[in-house]
């Protein structure tokens, strides 16, 4: 969501002269979210019902890793159903940038992140070595079972030009599916994948609009991104329909 300042133009009298203030837009900052700051990283999207390519194993978001049936589960189509397929559309702030054509029975601003905590046998392996929340009274419990995820609706905060939003996982990717080093390390790591232009997340329509992305489905849009925790994250159209549903 866009939270720059409209420009204004300040006039003050003073006697006879007149003082002229053109105040910038400001752009905000990056929040200090307790959790390393991603920059510059390659976002492509992505979309709930896209077939982007039918003969490869990840190459359709009817199914995230996450949900073995997700068109079902979001409500269809995340863009315009076409009958023969599912296309991406523009959203705009006019209505929250949810999509136009269709109802969604969850949050449309989702992304996912190239770790795979439930289906890929490295990343559930390592999950209670890399996962910082891992411990936590809600998952320490559940470290050892495949069918509890620590990685589906987290939240996450994107961060581009003078726009800041939220969204939150519902799929693992691209590319890869344990890339531990970028997704939780300290030190800006790049995206061990090299497909994409070397994309390091997918995001949503919704959240390509809300960040104000060059291009609908491009591979040069770039985002700096930081994991947050629930409490931490503000009202704005990202909250008023929350994912909470479980892997399945």
């Amino acid at each position: 969501m866009t939270t720059r300042r409209t420009a204004a133009a300040i006039t003050l009298a003073v006697g006879v002269a007149t003082v002229v203030c053109a105040c910038a837009p400001v752009e905000p900052s990056r929040p200090d979210t307790g959790y390393p700051w991603h920059t510059a990283i390659v976002a492509t999207t992505f979309w709930v019902g896209e077939v982007f390519d039918p003969e490869a194993p990840d190459g359709s978001q009817r199914v995230s890793t996450y949900d073995s049936d997700w068109l079902a589960a979001y409500g269809g189509c995340d863009g315009i159903d076409t009958g023969g397929s599912c296309r991406t559309e523009s959203r705009t702030a006019d209505t929250d940038f949810f999509p136009t054509r269709m109802t969604p029975r969850q949050n449309p601003f989702y992304l996912d992140l190239p770790f795979d905590d439930v289906n890929d046998p490295e990343g559930f392996a390592l999950r209670g070595e890399v996962v910082p929340w891992a411990h936590d009274a809600a998952f320490a419990s559940s470290l050892h079972d495949p069918a509890v995820s620590l990685m589906k609706n987290r939240w996450v905060v994107l961060h581009k030009d003078e726009h800041l939003c939220y969204g939150q996982i519902q799929d693992a990717g691209p590319g890869q599916y344990h890339d531990a080093d970028y997704v939780f390390g300290a030190d800006d790591r790049r995206p061990a994948n090299t497909r994409f232009n070397g994309a390091g997340l997918d995001v949503s329509p919704a959240l390509n609009g809300c960040l104000g992305f060059a291009d609908l489905d491009g591979e040069a849009d770039r985002v700096d991104w930081a994991f947050v925790d629930d409490d931490d994250v503000p009202p704005g159209p990202w909250t008023r329909l929350i994912t909470d549903s479980p892997v399945r």
